[in-house]
C-alpha cells in the first residue's frame, strides 16, 4: 500500500499521518509543511520524539491552506485565518443540524 492510498476515505480520529503522507496529500514538499509547522500555522499536529504526527484535522487545515495559497496567492498568514474561519464554520454547521436547525 503506498502511503497516499492511506489519504482515501474517511480518517479515524485517533489515526495519525506522518509528515510525507499529508504532504503527499496536499501535493507540497514536506519543507512546506514544516516552515508552516514552524510558524505555528498547522494546529492538531504535534512532534513526538522529533517526529511529526498530524491528526485528521491538521490534514485538513493543511489542504484547504494550500489551495487558498495556491488559487488566491493568499500569504500563508492569512491562508492560516481563513482556514480556522473555515474550520469554525463547519463546526457550528454540524451544531445547527445537531440541534435540528
Amino acid at each position: 500500500m503506498a502511503d497516499d492510498d492511506v489519504l482515501i476515505g474517511t480518517l479515524m480520529e485517533d489515526s495519525w499521518l506522518t509528515l510525507e503522507q499529508v504532504a503527499a496529500a496536499c501535493a507540497v514538499e514536506p519543507d512546506w509543511l514544516v516552515r508552516h509547522l514552524q510558524e505555528g500555522l498547522i494546529p492538531h499536529a504535534e512532534s513526538v520524539a522529533g517526529v511529526w504526527r498530524f491528526s485528521g484535522a491538521a490534514l485538513v487545515h493543511a489542504q484547504r491552506m494550500r489551495e487558498l495559497e495556491r488559487d488566491f496567492d493568499a500569504v500563508p498568514e492569512l491562508a492560516a485565518l481563513v482556514a480556522d474561519l473555515l474550520e469554525e464554520l463547519d463546526a457550528l454547521r454540524a451544531r445547527v443540524r445537531r440541534l435540528g436547525g
